[in-house]
């Protein structure tokens, strides 16, 4: 499992993730119902890891029946001021404040990776009913995008890691790192873009957990050099960010 430190760090930042962390496009919920099986209007949906609420906004608008989970407190109160009429409890994947047998759809946008699998995955079967399903999806970064590879090596020298590895693994390798191996699983690829300000584009780069636990000063340093490069880019000041949502369903038998 991803380090507690970084989990907990967007909390601090939950303005700043809620303000500029990109959607999900209308092609992961209409693959989500199709894979199911069922509508999505009138399911009962949890939403785990919900942060601040940019996948729950978007079951809620299909007509979904949601409640959210989150743990952290930075993240639930920006949930609460974005989504005042979601309910939303605290708690984690690893241990579901739910009822056994109690949803018809569990999901996962972006929260997926910081569970401990041996967990999330028997308390995932525990909370949905019999046919019910679990949806995993993630905004990932294309391969084939020049700049924003490179982008990627900046971004690992300012942070002190190693690049980002764009190698996106085969299904049934995706499968087995999510836990999903011995369940019925689909998986979808799903290229989408979006045009922002180079503000927004920044903004949601250093939301990430990599900078936010990064001193002030190499953030700043980071920010200074990486607007000289993109204003080179992107003269007009917009920037495109192409994204492929890796999508993951597994229906519980």
């Amino acid at each position: 499992m991803a380090s507690l430190s970084r989990a907990h760090s967007f909390n601090a930042a939950a303005a700043q993730y809620a303000a500029n962390r990109p959607s999900y496009p209308p092609a992961v919920l209409d693959s989500v119902a199709e894979i199911c099986g069922f509508p999505l209007a009138g399911a009962r949906v949890a939403d785990v890891g919900a942060g601040t609420g940019i996948g729950t906004a978007l079951l809620r608008e299909r007509g979904a029946e949601v409640v959210a989970v989150e743990p952290g407190d930075g993240m639930a109160a920006e949930f609460r001021r974005a989504l005042p009429d979601v309910p939303v409890v605290r708690g984690d994947g690893n241990a579901l404040p739910l009822a056994t047998a109690s949803r018809d759809l569990l999901t996962y946008a972006q929260s997926w990776h910081w569970t401990d699998i041996t967990r999330s995955v028997p308390e995932a079967l525990r909370v949905l009913r019999p046919g019910g399903a679990l949806a995993l999806w993630w905004n990932t970064d294309s391969a084939d995008i020049p700049w924003a590879v490179a982008q990627d090596e900046r971004i690992a020298r300012a942070c002190g890691v190693e690049p980002k590895d764009r190698a996106r693994p085969d299904d049934i390798r995706a499968g087995r790192l999510a836990g999903l191996a011995e369940l019925p699983h689909t998986r979808r690829l799903l290229r989408w873009s979006r045009t922002v300000p180079l503000d927004t584009h920044l903004a949601n780069i250093t939301s990430h957990s990599a900078f936010l636990v990064l001193d002030e000063a190499r953030t700043a340093r980071f920010l200074a050099e990486e607007r000289a490069v993109l204003g080179g880019l992107f003269p007009a000041g917009m920037v495109e960010e192409t994204y492929v949502v890796d999508l993951l369903v597994a229906r519980r038998p």
